[in-house]
């Protein structure tokens, strides 16, 4: 059995990809994880709850990632200087302004675990980082029994697509193919990356290779739902 490989396209004003971080500050890696990804899958399934059966087989599969930066020009002749925008923060305060008199409104206020007022009136502030205006190709690998029903949801997505958070919209089609091997797949991706007027910035590949970069995230899913569970994965960054 030939497993396929899939190429995401992933492209919009907004991306955030989250590994470790929760509650008041929320960070986002410089590149998508493989549980943002799988989950970007799994909304276009339409496969909700847990998904361990299927998260086991996925984890077992590929998945290597280019980033693109744009061309800076000077008088329309092209630089190979590479332009990066910064991250944006945005500062939130979640639970603040309500009418506690209201029962309506005190709904939204939060509270302690035990349904009570929490110290400070409930107002919580939060940091959300995003990476702005970025642009990844992705190449998943895919078991050849499965590649027709993940190729049909990401061109008839059940739920809603997006980049790490609800609020990340993509300006491109993700779906852009599915290919008989990885090498092919990147081809794709150099065309769109040519026609966009971008240029490789780095790679991120899985286990140990010689590179910039190695480090150990914990964005292997293994059961998503309420209580969601991961494992870690080993990386490699490569600039290029």
């Amino acid at each position: 059995m030939n497993n396929k490989y899939i190429l995401l396209w992933l492209e919009g004003p907004l991306q955030s990809w989250g590994a470790d971080s929760k509650f008041g500050r929320r960070d986002t890696l410089p590149f998508p994880t493989r549980s943002g990804v799988m989950g970007l899958l799994l909304c276009a399934l339409g496969a909700s709850g847990e998904q361990k059966e299927l998260l086991d087989r996925m984890a077992r599969f590929r998945q290597t990632v280019i980033s693109y930066a744009r061309i800076q020009e000077y008088k329309n002749r092209p630089s190979e200087k590479k332009e990066r925008e910064p991250l944006l923060m945005d500062f939130h305060m979640v639970g603040s302004g309500y009418n506690d008199n209201d029962p309506w409104e005190t709904l939204l206020i939060p509270k302690t675990s035990e349904g009570k007022k929490a110290v400070g009136g409930g107002a919580k502030m939060t940091y959300r980082y995003y990476l702005q205006d970025a642009k990844f190709a992705v190449v998943i690998e895919i078991p050849d029994d499965l590649t027709e029903s993940f190729v049909y949801a990401l061109q008839h997505p059940v739920y809603d697509l997006y980049l790490g958070r609800k609020n990340c919209v993509a300006t491109e089609f993700i779906y852009q193919g599915m290919f008989q091997d990885e090498e092919l797949a990147f081809s794709h991706a150099d065309i769109l990356m040519k026609g966009k007027n971008l240029i490789q910035d780095f790679k991120v590949l899985e286990g140990e290779h010689e590179g910039d970069m190695n480090m150990t995230i914990n964005d292997i899913p293994i059961q998503f739902g309420p209580n969601k569970k991961y494992r870690e994965r080993i990386l490699t960054l490569v600039y290029l």
